[in-house]
């Protein structure tokens, strides 16, 4: 069964869309608030699209991510009870209080500490907004989680479009052709990291 492919063809067709770029200024700002959907999945498209305006692209990205973290961060810093039985409902609680704990440890230790550890986030298959709520919660100072922010999210979509931006159309070639390969692989790291995590930690 197909399932990527047309999903992927689909990203393409509207990442040429007259309202792309704010398209996914809006994603990237729900995506560290709430929205399960990382932004990438539409930035991809889009630099494949128009590799001329990769750097923009990303930096739209960036930017409207930073902007909805500082969001994430002030709801969980003044609304977190009020969500409280939302993130339950989704699951979330249990890597919220995780996290909670080993930031107040941390930031109590050092609050640049909890920048490194905000930073190496931006790779972890652990969405934003766990970390974004949690600093808030914690009080983790506010200079070094934005430098976190841009640093730890900066990486990875600078990294993204400028690596599509080089491949240019082999990498449109490639992803067409190993499009399910690569869905399903992911899938299944996301199942084994929830897994790990549920039983082993």
């Amino acid at each position: 069964m197909k399932l990527f492919k047309p999903l992927y063809e689909k990203a393409l067709q509207w990442s040429v869309h007259p309202r792309a770029e704010p398209l996914l200024a809006g994603l990237s700002f729900v995506e560290a608030i709430i929205f399960p959907v990382m932004p990438e999945v539409m930035l991809g498209p889009m630099v494949l699209a128009r590799p001329r305006r990769w750097a923009r692209l990303a930096s739209i990205s960036l930017v409207f991510s930073v902007i909805g973290a500082l969001v994430g961060y002030a709801l969980g810093h003044y609304a977190f009870a009020w969500a409280r039985p939302l993130f339950e409902s989704l699951g979330w609680m249990e890597r919220i209080d995780r996290q909670v704990a080993e930031l107040s440890e941390i930031a109590a230790h050092s609050p640049w500490a909890a920048f490194w550890i905000l930073v190496a986030a931006g790779f972890l298959p652990i969405p934003l907004k766990i970390f974004t709520w949690a600093s808030g919660i914690v009080g983790v100072p506010l200079l070094p989680f934005v430098a976190s922010m841009i640093v730890g999210r900066g990486k990875r979509v600078y990294l993204l479009a400028g690596v599509i931006r080089l491949a240019g159309p082999r990498a449109e070639a490639a992803l067409h052709r190993w499009i399910e390969w690569i869905g399903w692989g992911l899938l299944a790291v996301l199942a084994i990291a929830i897994l790990y995590f549920k039983f082993v930690r």
